[in-house]
């Protein structure tokens, strides 16, 4: 799969339940999502690789197995961003698809027909022992940086409004050029998207040959819908407005 955040709000009223367990003795608690993340100690060393894979791995075959696929979704479109620390985005995917935390963690939720669903640790947050498989410096900050041929493909974008769309790009492109694009095509300002790739924020100057992104994969872009929904005035509405008004 390779995204981090799922198709997370299409569906969920039309959605049937796929036999996962019940728990009918919650009696409808429900508490805030803290802000909290969970730390805890990998039983061996693992790299950022290992963790994507992991994280993957969970993604792709949860759903198959229990629950509705859209919770999934939205499940780990909550969990990607508290951990980039967008506590209210997280809250507000939480009450979008009207999943309940009893003790307020994504470790165990319900859905609103009462399935039971439950995050590993690891989807969470990285282990404190994570081994970091690039330096602290961004790589498109070196001129030295390997430079992979200009060559087109389309690139599978998945936006948090539900909507797919593809875009045209080389693996030499920047996140920033990018965003340009899906600004010009989609009319969302490129100050209200965030890119994420399994489960990482992409920088504005992390160029796609330093994704690791492979054919198929897809991008989320998380978009500020509070942003898009805010009242817009035109130059000559605002100047036909007197200070009274």
């Amino acid at each position: 799969m390779g995204g981090c955040v799922g198709r997370y709000w299409e569906g969920w009223e039309d959605s049937q339940s796929r036999g996962s367990s019940r728990n009918a003795g919650r009696g409808g608690r429900n508490e805030p999502l803290k802000k909290d993340r969970p730390k805890w100690k990998s039983d061996y060393p693992m790299t950022e690789g290992q963790l994507r894979s992991k994280r993957d791995e969970f993604w792709d075959t949860a759903p198959a197995f229990e629950g509705r696929k859209e919770i999934w979704d939205a499940l780990k479109a909550a969990a990607v961003a508290l951990e980039c620390n967008d506590h209210e985005l997280a809250q507000a995917i939480v009450d979008g698809a009207s999943i309940t935390l009893p003790h307020g963690t994504l470790t165990e939720c319900y859905d609103e027909l009462g399935n039971r669903y439950q995050l590993p640790v690891y989807c969470l947050a990285p282990p404190v022992n994570l081994i970091s498989e690039r330096s602290d410096e961004d790589p498109s900050d070196s001129p030295e940086a390997p430079v992979a041929p200009k060559k087109e493909f389309q690139l599978k974008v998945r936006l948090s409004t539900g909507k797919d769309l593809r875009l045209s790009a080389s693996m030499t492109d920047t996140i920033g050029q990018l965003k340009k694009q899906l600004q010009a095509q989609e009319d969302i300002d490129a100050a209200h998207q965030r890119w994420f790739f399994s489960g990482k924020l992409l920088t504005d100057k992390t160029r796609l040959q330093d994704t690791k992104i492979q054919k198929d994969f897809v991008i989320q872009v998380i978009v500020n819908l509070q942003a898009l929904q805010a009242p817009q005035l035109s130059p000559t509405t605002t100047a036909s407005l007197s200070p009274s008004e």
